[in-house]
């Protein structure tokens, strides 16, 4: 069975019917070249705009790719492997202010979060993905907001993630809405077209 999404009204797509994951072995170098793009794209914007991309109060822009998972389910590893060199560049150039720790800790968010966006994105209200565009905000909040916390208010955890943890996921809402634009500009394309096929 060929895998197929088509637009709808919301400018959203609608679902695939296979709920399985798509691992690495399903995909075709057509599928693995758009994931090396999109990790390109993420790492490059990240770097360059370096000075709202970490610590605490930030607006990492390139974390709208982490909504594309609701049209193309194979950007999960795209946003991840970004993310994760976003993360150990910037560590080991001084910029990331979190350190090394940052690229596990962020990288299993942007993960987690992608996987999520994917699962969850025939929940809809009004034809809108909420649930979906929400999960980077829920999952930076405690992963990147807890990651903070330990790093930054020694002895207060709580009031830590309640601080860093808001301060991280409104950054991350405002680059959701910037995804979310994005998503349904792209959905009127074929520019992620799913390639994969299964029997």
């Amino acid at each position: 069975m060929t895998c197929r999404f088509s637009a709808v009204s919301s400018g959203y797509l609608t679902l695939n019917e296979n709920k399985e994951m798509i691992f690495l072995k399903h995909l075709n170098l057509k599928d693995f070249t758009r994931i090396a793009m999109i990790a390109a794209i993420y790492t490059a914007v990240s770097l360059a705009l370096a000075p709202i991309s970490f610590s605490n109060i930030q607006v990492r822009i390139a974390e709208a790719l982490t909504i594309l998972p609701l049209i193309y389910e194979p950007s999960i590893w795209g946003v991840t492997l970004g993310c994760f060199l976003t993360n150990l560049i910037g560590a080991a150039t001084g910029v990331n202010p979190t350190g090394m720790i940052d690229a596990a800790v962020g990288t299993s968010a942007t993960f987690l979060a992608a996987v999520c966006t994917w699962k969850l994105r025939d929940k809809t209200i009004g034809k809108v993905p909420v649930w979906s565009i929400l999960m980077p905000v829920i999952f930076n909040f405690f992963f990147v907001g807890s990651e903070l916390a330990i790093l930054f208010f020694d002895g207060n955890f709580v009031l830590g993630l309640l601080i860093m943890g808001t301060e991280v996921a409104v950054g991350e809402l405002i680059s959701c809405v910037l995804g979310c634009v994005l998503v349904k500009a792209l959905a009127r394309t074929r520019v992620f077209e799913p390639s994969v096929s299964r029997d």
